[in-house]
């Protein structure tokens, strides 16, 4: 959004949305896009048909939901520094 992208969560497929947007926001790699959309999709399984997830798959989601925050807080310091609560 601090890249001036609104995704439209109304409508369905905004995560899928949000995550093949992140080469153009925040220089993902396409490689890291499989892999996190892979884990949406298992996201959604649990989410809809409550199949459990595997704990690998859960501790790779954990692992790359901090680095892609670590991602947008370099970005954010970057570009939009003013959205940034500097550590204290």
């Amino acid at each position: 959004m601090a890249h001036g992208f609104r995704p439209d969560t109304n409508r369905p497929g905004h995560h899928v949305t949000l995550i093949q947007a992140l080469p153009l926001t925040l220089g993902v790699d396409a490689t890291r896009v499989i892999v996190l959309d892979a884990l949406r999709r298992k996201r959604n399984l649990g989410d809809y048909t409550g199949e459990d997830i595997d704990e690998a798959s859960v501790n790779a989601c954990i692992a790359e939901a901090k680095r892609l925050i670590g991602d947008a807080l370099g970005w954010l310091t970057t570009h939009r520094p003013n959205l940034v609560t500097p550590k204290s």
